[in-house]
């Protein structure tokens, strides 16, 4: 109760992004630029299950198509199952001639989500609400993700023991590459790449998006 009165005082002093040491957690717009998709990790930097269930702790105050609720989740910290995970995705398609991630920058922690009925689009927006809202939450952390569809899921369902076909793979870690957002014109190019070591993704501008 005491540490709720606090949390509440703190808010109404400094406003309502406000911690115990007066210091403003970032805004949406700062967390959304800094949420990249990231491929390569710095290994020094173990995740702690306890921060993958941080993580998975948003979606039960997420919106579901008719509140169904589908998705389930299984943590993989560092080990033989994180291997297993490795193994059975792909990184960078776009980028074949690199083999990312590169060796000594692989992911090593990860949320494989699962559903409850088949894959159809009710479940894919429930989904890709999801990977997006752990991913904010990963950053507001100081980590960073990438949402991963490219990988085996029979394989991967079967070398992890799951009741449930995986939908998609969220790796978690601390970013060890610079990723650089590229405004570009519609009709551009948008395939990403790199440049002088940072890898650059080109961004439609906001003119270009509304119709």
């Amino acid at each position: 109760m005491a540490d709720n009165y606090l949390e509440k005082r703190y808010a109404e002093v400094f406003g309502p992004g406000a911690s115990k040491t007066g210091a403003r957690r970032p805004g949406l717009d700062i967390l959304l630029a800094r949420n990249r998709s990231f491929r390569g990790y710095d290994k020094s930097y173990v995740v702690h299950p306890r921060q993958l269930e941080t993580l998975i702790a948003v979606n039960p105050k997420l919106a579901s198509g008719m509140n169904a609720q589908r998705l389930r989740f299984h943590p993989v910290v560092k080990g033989p199952q994180a291997d297993a995970v490795l193994a059975n995705i792909g990184l960078g398609a776009a980028l074949p001639e690199l083999h990312l991630p590169l060796p000594g920058s692989e992911p090593e922690a990860f949320i494989v989500v699962c559903a409850t009925c088949e894959e159809n689009p009710i479940v894919d927006i429930d989904l890709g609400i999801s990977l997006q809202s752990m991913a904010l939450k990963a950053v507001e952390l100081g980590l960073g993700c990438v949402m991963i569809r490219n990988f085996k899921p029979e394989a991967l369902q079967s070398a992890l023991g799951l009741p449930l076909k995986p939908l998609a793979v969220l790796a978690v870690g601390k970013p060890a590459e610079t990723v650089e957002l590229r405004p570009v014109r519609a009709g551009e190019p948008l395939k990403y790449y790199r440049e002088e070591g940072r890898h650059i993704v080109p961004k439609i501008v906001l003119e270009d998006l509304i119709i």
